[in-house]
């Protein structure tokens, strides 16, 4: 029901805008903040970007895969690839965009090391973003687990302080911190909610293979406005603005 109605508001988004113009689906933030930024580039050399943000994971691809977006510029290739495989969307990525490292934040620990034993934690609920959360703690010794591409609870061998996992919605997660010891989630919602991503307690390095993408509909990849956007995306102008804005929170990968 809450898709239907967030639906509904796209679609006459949708229908107000230029039918010339390249719609642009994006999530709010970062990616919001950038691809505007590109769209100013861009209507200096005639091209029209409208720029629509969603407040979701999944709408953006929908609305991608039936033609109501040219593009969207929101989510790494991991999630990207395991959307085309469970609902066989005709989309592809065409380009690299940021990296914008999974932290884990919290309200009342200063160290992962101050965990309790049986502390709640919450983790995104999509699998990519999941099992990415999951590898951060493993990776920093807090738990096991599988060595599987998405690893997901069921996947943890070890968990010495049984900790207790939550999944939510990732865009919830930094306004649910204050109710657990702990959450995981992307820069993207933790600067969205007016948290520094520096006080993360730990995240993930400059090197985490988790890029965000440009997607678009696989007949659509080389047409000229969209080659044009990926093009001013990737102008020495956007880099330094999203180097200037970030300060490393928000990580070019081009």
């Amino acid at each position: 029901m809450r898709h239907y109605f967030i639906g509904l508001l796209v679609a006459s988004l949708f229908f107000s805008f230029s039918a010339a113009a390249l719609k642009v689906g994006v999530t709010a933030g970062p990616h919001a903040d950038i691809v505007n930024k590109v769209s100013e580039l861009a209507k200096k050399q005639g091209l029209e970007i409208n720029v629509i943000e969603f407040n979701d994971f999944i709408l953006p691809n929908e609305a991608l895969n039936t033609g109501d977006l040219d593009a969207n510029s929101f989510q790494h290739e991991q999630f990207l690839n395991e959307q085309i495989e469970t609902r066989e969307y005709k989309v592809k990525a065409i380009a690299k965009t940021v990296v914008m490292p999974l932290g884990v934040y919290s309200t009342k620990l200063k160290s992962l090391n101050d965990l309790s034993k049986g502390a709640k934690i919450i983790i995104p609920n999509d699998p990519t973003n999941g099992g990415r959360a999951l590898k951060l703690l493993a990776k920093n010794g807090v738990i096991d687990v599988k060595d599987v591409a998405n690893p997901s609870i069921l996947d943890i061998t070890s968990n010495p302080k049984n900790l207790s996992f939550i999944e939510i919605e990732a865009a919830l997660i930094p306004r649910s911190l204050p109710d657990v010891e702990a959450g995981i989630t992307n820069t993207d919602w933790v600067l969205q909610a007016s948290l520094d991503p520096k006080s993360a307690l730990v995240h993930e390095d400059k090197d985490s293979p988790y890029v965000n993408v440009v997607a678009v509909r696989a007949e659509d990849e080389t047409k000229a406005d969209i080659l044009k956007f990926v093009e001013l995306y990737h102008s020495q102008e956007i880099r330094d603005f999203i180097e200037s804005t970030y300060k490393g929170a928000v990580i070019p990968a081009w």
